[in-house]
């Protein structure tokens, strides 16, 4: 049951919360257009799909980038006010702990963890397919105008691919050769020259092959032109998609795709493994980030709201470079993806606890 106090530091919090970020979100959304309006007008971008298929789906995009930021600026700046005005004195004068102070902050940060959670992994994936597609169309110079060289991958147990190199603009695969394995015994192999995506099939064409069929005694070699297959987990998406790509994935999607990329042999799933553990640690850092703010602010300070500003920032920003450096270590240095997530909020939860014990004296 929310008391009034509850009440009114839950509308205080909220209330500065979406204000900072709706004033945020009209001022990038002013910045991007003056830098980008040269290129939709060059492109013939529709003003619609600017409006409809670009910025509304920008703002759900950037809330959740900058959520745990903005929770952090909106608690520090009305609870300093509150200090100011000695709201605060009175409050806990009153017979209030700071621990029971401390429960409408919870109950909002908490609120705003589980928004973030739900748009992260659900609503922003499909806004972002929009988005993306209208850069690409747009904005963006095509990233698929190259060629990937010494393509491995297991399609499935026993069942292996290898490319020389693939044209990722015209869908080819040169110097193509698939294996199949039995008990690790070599049981098929087949070589062509090239291999196409018939995108009106939804096939692979192997243009130029030769098999090889093994079995303990024989050898039986067949030749061909050309000869339509389905690879199995295998299709031209594997190569036409950048990072950005699983943004566009749901939670269950992102799930299934890092362990298809897992059986394939590819080597840096672990930036996709990134992804994953980010949807739910970075949501978590929001209730960390609000309790720091808080203890940071809950006290009166000579030089006002602006020193309770500035230390918050340092914090903020501290924190925020630390999760860069630990994912760099997950994608060059091996380091586990879970742990570079987590590793920064065990140290700052641990530095709010520290905190919350300093400003309950």
């Amino acid at each position: 049951m929310l008391k009034k106090l509850d009440r009114y530091i839950l509308r205080k919090f909220l209330g500065t919360y979406f204000y900072a970020i709706g004033l945020i979100i009209i001022l990038v959304i002013v910045f991007d257009l003056s830098e980008r309006l040269d290129d939709f007008i060059e492109n013939k971008a529709p003003i619609n799909a600017v409006i409809f298929d670009y910025y509304l789906n920008f703002i759900p995009y950037f809330v959740n980038q900058f959520s745990g930021l903005f929770t952090f600026i909106a608690v520090i700046f009305f609870t300093s006010k509150m200090a100011t005005h000695s709201e605060i004195i009175a409050i806990l004068s009153g017979g209030v702990s700071f621990k029971r102070f401390l429960r409408p902050y919870f109950i909002g940060s908490v609120l705003i963890m589980i928004l973030s959670i739900f748009l992260i992994n659900w609503v922003i994936p499909h806004a972002n397919t929009k988005r993306l597609d209208f850069e690409e169309k747009y904005y963006r110079s095509s990233p698929y105008q190259n060629r990937d060289k010494n393509i491995h991958r297991q399609l499935a147990p026993g069942l292996f691919i290898y490319m020389q190199s693939y044209n990722t603009s015209m869908n080819i695969g040169y110097r193509f050769s698939l294996e199949r394995f039995e008990e690790g015994i070599l049981k098929e192999k087949l070589n062509s020259d090239y291999i196409k995506w018939d995108s009106t099939k939804n096939k692979w064409t192997i243009f130029n092959y030769y098999i090889r069929e093994y079995d303990s005694i024989t050898e039986k070699l067949t030749s061909g032109q050309t000869i339509d297959t389905l690879l199995p987990n295998f299709d031209k998406s594997d190569f036409t998609s950048r990072l950005e790509i699983v943004e566009t994935m749901d939670y269950t999607e992102l799930t299934d795709f890092i362990e298809k990329q897992k059986m394939s042999g590819t080597s840096n799933y672990a930036v996709y493994e990134l992804e994953k553990h980010k949807r739910l640690a970075f949501p978590f850092s929001t209730i960390i980030l609000a309790i720091i703010g808080v203890c940071i602010s809950s006290q009166k300070k000579r030089g006002g709201i602006g020193i309770n500003i500035g230390i918050g920032l340092a914090l903020a920003f501290s924190y925020i470079m630390m999760q860069q450096v630990t994912n760099v270590f997950a994608v060059n240095a091996g380091f586990s993806p879970l742990l570079s997530l987590w590793i920064p909020n065990f140290i700052y939860a641990t530095i709010a606890f520290v905190l919350f014990k300093m400003a309950s004296r």
